[in-house]
């Protein structure tokens, strides 16, 4: 049997959704209500993998890197203790390390591959969606800090049938580490022109202040600002991905970008 950790999150619900629509049987595990196992890493005693054979571990990352690490390495160790066989995990792309929340990812990895079961790792690039969201205009002009650099975003979509193609045959991708970033890369300057926006990116200290202001846990302005500094450094675009191995006809990124960008405008 598989499980779909986080089954009710934006990704693993697409993957859960999938899944059903072609047969697959899983399982899905969460705290909410209509999960087949209610399932809380912050909680020990509900991590029930009874039966389970392979389990699709989506990341707990939207935490300090502590608590992540915590939960983490909890279910690893419940998945091992009752018997799971093979773990699938939801990680981020190589071209995301100078990114704030990569270190738990990173230390997830370490974990799982001596952890003595079978492992596959989908390192998800960033989600074309969050860049879409991010660099959304305000009064028609995209202030976001972003430089020129091009991003090789992904749509969720594309990591979701990513997922699934490894799900369908588990063992076939055993010990393998995909890189899943975007086919295609775009920069924030070709978003703009697409959406008939303006770009005048500001200051990162006037980002920072701006961030500061909003209903944000205390962790979350310096990975956001992070995303920035990367992005304007040059470090978001990759040269090579595994993606169409899995999934060999991506969706439109930057298309996709656009599309949350325009909803998002205020």
């Amino acid at each position: 049997m598989i499980l779909i950790t986080g089954a009710s999150g934006q990704l693993a619900s697409q993957i859960v959704a999938r899944a059903r629509q072609k047969g697959i049987a899983i399982l899905t595990g969460s705290r909410a209500v209509t999960a087949d196992r209610q399932i809380d890493f912050d909680r020990p005693e509900t991590l029930d993998f009874a039966g389970v054979e392979t389990m699709l571990l989506t990341s707990a990352g939207s935490a300090e890197d502590d608590s992540v690490m915590r939960r983490h390495g909890a279910v690893l160790a419940a998945a091992r203790a009752q018997g799971v066989k093979h773990v699938v995990y939801t990680s981020l792309t190589y071209a995301s390390d100078h990114l704030g929340f990569a270190l738990a990812h990173r230390w997830t990895e370490r974990e799982l591959r001596a952890s003595r079961m079978a492992w596959t790792i989908l390192r998800n690039g960033l989600y074309a969606e969050l860049i879409g969201a991010l660099a959304a205009p305000r009064g028609g002009v995209i202030a976001t800090p972003f430089g020129e650099g091009r991003i090789s975003a992904v749509a969720r979509a594309d990591l979701a049938e990513a997922a699934l193609a490894v799900l369908g045959d588990p063992a076939s991708h055993a010990g393998r580490c995909y890189e899943l970033s975007g086919a295609t890369a775009f920069s924030i300057p070709d978003l703009a022109q697409k959406i008939a926006a303006t770009y005048e990116p500001s200051s990162f200290e006037e980002e920072r202040a701006r961030l500061s202001s909003l209903p944000l846990f205390a962790f979350q302005p310096p990975m956001l600002m992070s995303i920035s500094s990367a992005a304007v450094a040059g470090f978001l675009e990759t040269h090579a991905t595994d993606l169409t191995e899995l999934v060999p006809m991506p969706l439109d990124a930057l298309e996709i970008a656009c599309a949350v960008a325009r909803q998002a405008a205020q």
